[in-house]
């Protein structure tokens, strides 16, 4: 009983005294400045010499607000006001970062002190070690004759595979930088180069201003060069990223800008060069996209992308981008359970040479709206839309050019579109589901030719009904497997005929399971279909405990008549499956296991069982393996701009080919001209301190904008500095 007495004034004095100013190395750990609140010390024995001293041995670990010390002793001197810790000690902010040491000697605030024999390790993969490491002002963390390194160092004396070494390192514990004097970097303990100065980011800190991963190019367009890209960091809110590009055959540079604002965001990517390419004489080439969004009062959203160049072969050859067609947009729209709108402008950019822009669209204005209601009265529900669609052409001509249609070259069409729609269903007896509707649309259209007096009007008025009937079955077998066998049938009419008006945006139809049940399969109101039609097709869906999962379709359209222009020309091109009073024959299907295995393909058949159109996919994914291959088939159709036939595979995947390897190849083969269109390779080597990726890829395809060519690209980067490795299965083990 006498030694308890004793021990609780101790406890007192020590909680009282030593643990608020203890707290866990406040001022050497993150969180300095935190409110002071409960902490428990533990340890074998805790007593005190003299009168102001007190000294706590023994597996001593004091916890305080998530933090955590250990050390053999501590020892409080309350006349000198410091704090003695005899190691090893460990310094565990909870975080991200753990301080190990021999022996040090603090102050009372923990803003300066000094730890013998110190290492730091950050966000569990960075490592400072030093001879001495200070605290001054309880900011900076000062260390001297470190060697700094993120990858795994082994007690064996093996050097590890690259490392810092520099006379002193200072950790700004604020800004979460690293400021290396006399640095030197290492490969094996091999010197390789040489820097006085040298600023790094710590593993916690997400942006910084500094450079980012090089690479090296090798490419037969561009010849050999290199690319070093530097981060600005501008705010909390916005960067800039620069990339100058210098190579034997250009000299580019790179351009990326972002910014976030209180509702939204905005993003820029840019480039400008000077080079030849063969093009007989030096010039200056560029482009510019950008993209946005925003959120703006009563939920409406405002977008814009921006995109521009001023050579029709610069994207491609600097693997900027593969579109054919650049498009500029800005839009506002608004989204909700039963009412929809939106508003866009939209600039049209042609990069093929075949086809020019003052005959196209150059500038379109659409406005789109729609409500659901749900009166009570005749029960179901009620549909209102209505459209806006313009579209602008630079073109003066008053004759038609070499296109599918009979209209000048330099027309300028705008269509309003309103239309009303009921919509019901209701289960029958035996389960059948059953379901109608009819609606009445109004198309109004404008046309103004280059050179024409006076506008020409045309609108149509076009009723439409229809009735739908499905009968889903489903069964479950013993084994647990369950089977939905989904059968449906619609019979439709839509009155009217064709308008002698311009197909401006309905002229690539598509026939899948998604509109097999559709009024009309155009992709715009441009068009309808007309008269009589009937529409059947049966889905199977299966699933298995194991999680194998199928699900087969088949469907066709039967119609009363063939879908024709006022001019006699046929609505719907010859591949689109669409053509005839009947239509090809749809079958669709597609598989997924559990394993990662996956098949998805569809087809068109027309009556011989020719095939119109086909794609399909089959791709593998695992922890070691991501295979994938496609094949696609269309027909020749000069209405789709198809003069022969397109048969091509696609292969592409990667493979961890061990713990540190990875292999990617992708190829893409032209079957129809026997010849490769592209094709890639790429050998990646990853641990837990370096990444190593080496590339290459050669372009076949040759036009008169583009050449042939080959690139290899090699890219090295150091893992640690501000990017966290979140697998950790690369990390090595000493041995």
């Amino acid at each position: 009983m006498m030694r308890m007495t004793r021990l609780l004034p101790v406890l007192a004095l020590w909680m009282a005294l030593v643990m608020p100013v203890l707290a866990v190395a406040q001022g050497l750990l993150p969180g300095a400045g935190q409110d002071t609140g409960p902490a428990v010390l533990i340890a074998d024995d805790v007593y005190i010499t003299g009168n102001d001293t007190l000294v706590a041995e023994g597996n001593v670990e004091a916890l305080y607000q998530g933090r955590r010390i250990t050390a053999r002793s501590i020892t409080y001197d309350q006349t000198r006001e410091t704090l003695v810790l005899d190691g090893p000690i460990t310094l565990d902010d909870g975080d991200y970062t753990v301080v190990l040491a021999d022996s040090g000697e603090l102050d009372t605030e923990m803003h300066n002190g000094i730890l013998r024999g110190a290492r730091i390790v950050m966000d569990d993969q960075l490592q400072l070690a030093a001879q001495q490491m200070n605290r001054v002002e309880g900011r900076y963390t000062q260390l001297y004759k470190t060697a700094v390194t993120s990858c795994q160092v082994c007690t064996d004396g093996r050097p590890p595979l690259w490392q810092i070494r520099a006379r002193r390192v200072v950790h700004d514990q604020e800004t979460r930088q690293l400021y290396l004097d006399d640095a030197q970097f290492r490969i094996f303990d091999t010197p390789v180069f040489y820097m006085p100065r040298l600023r790094l980011p710590d593993p916690t800190l997400e942006r910084a201003t500094g450079f980012l991963i090089p690479s090296l190019y090798n490419s037969t367009l561009l010849g050999v060069g290199f690319k070093a890209p530097y981060f600005i960091r501008i705010g909390d809110h916005k960067d800039l990223t620069i990339t100058p590009y210098l190579s034997t055959e250009t000299r580019t540079l790179e351009l990326r800008y972002r910014q976030a604002f209180a509702n939204g965001g905005i993003e820029f990517n840019g480039a400008i060069s000077d080079d030849e390419l063969g093009r007989g004489r030096r010039g200056t080439r560029g482009y510019i996209f950008g993209r946005g969004v925003f959120d703006l009062r009563n939920d409406y959203i405002l977008r814009f992308d921006i995109e521009a160049v001023n050579d029709d072969a610069y994207l491609v050859d600097y693997d900027y981008s593969t579109k054919e067609r650049l498009d500029s947009e800005i839009s506002i729209e608004r989204v909700d359970r039963d009412e929809s709108m939106r508003a866009a402008l939209t600039y049209y950019e042609n990069l093929l040479l075949n086809q020019s822009n003052s005959t196209l669209p150059t500038v379109t204005a659409d406005a789109a709206y729609e409500k659901r209601f749900f009166p009570a009265a005749t029960g179901g529900e009620l549909r209102f839309s209505a459209e806006i669609a313009s579209g602008y052409r630079t073109s003066g001509l008053t004759t038609d050019g070499p296109d599918i249609d009979l209209f000048a070259d330099g027309r300028d069409v705008t269509r309003v579109t309103t239309e009303a729609a009921w919509l019901r269903s209701w289960t029958l007896m035996g389960g059948i589901r059953a379901g109608v509707q009819a609606g009445l649309a109004v198309d109004h259209f404008e046309i103004a030719g280059a050179g024409a007096t006076s506008l020409s009007s045309e609108t149509d008025v076009t009723p439409v009904a229809a009735i739908t009937f499905r009968y889903p079955l489903a069964k479950t077998t013993p084994r647990g497997v369950s089977h939905v066998i989904e059968p449906a049938l619609q019979l439709a009419w839509a009155g009217s005929n064709t308008p002698n008006v311009p197909n401006e945006r309905a002229t690539r139809t598509e026939f899948d399971e998604g509109n097999l049940l559709s009024l009309s399969r155009f992709a715009a109101d441009d068009r309808r279909e007309r008269g009589l039609s009937a529409a059947y097709g049966l889905t199977w869906s299966r699933f298995a405990p194991d999680g194998l999962s199928s699900t087969l379709s088949f469907g066709q359209i039967v119609r009363d008549r063939t879908q024709r222009e006022a001019t006699g020309g046929m609505t719907f091109s010859s591949t689109s499956g669409l053509r005839g009073e009947f239509s090809d024959t749809l079958i669709a299907g597609q598989i997924a296991a559990q394993n990662g295995l996956a098949f998805a393909a569809r087809g068109l058949f027309d009556k011989d069982l020719s095939t119109t159109k086909a794609e399909a996919r089959a791709s593998w994914q695992n922890d070691l393996a991501n295979l994938g291959a496609t094949y696609i088939w269309l027909r020749a159709d000069l209405m789709e701009e198809r003069p022969r036939n397109v048969s091509e595979w696609a292969f592409d995947g990667s493979y961890r080919l061990s713990r540190h390897w990875t292999g990617r190849a992708e190829w893409r083969y032209d079957v129809v001209n026997d010849e490769s269109v592209t094709a890639g390779v790429g050998l990646q080597y990853t641990n837990e301190c370096v990444d190593i990726a080496l590339s290459a890829s050669r372009r076949f395809a040759s036009s008169t904008i583009l050449s042939p060519s080959t690139d290899i690209s090699l890219t090295v980067g150091l893992r640690g500095f501000s990017t966290r490795t979140e697998d950790k299965s690369y990390v090595r083990d000493c041995k």
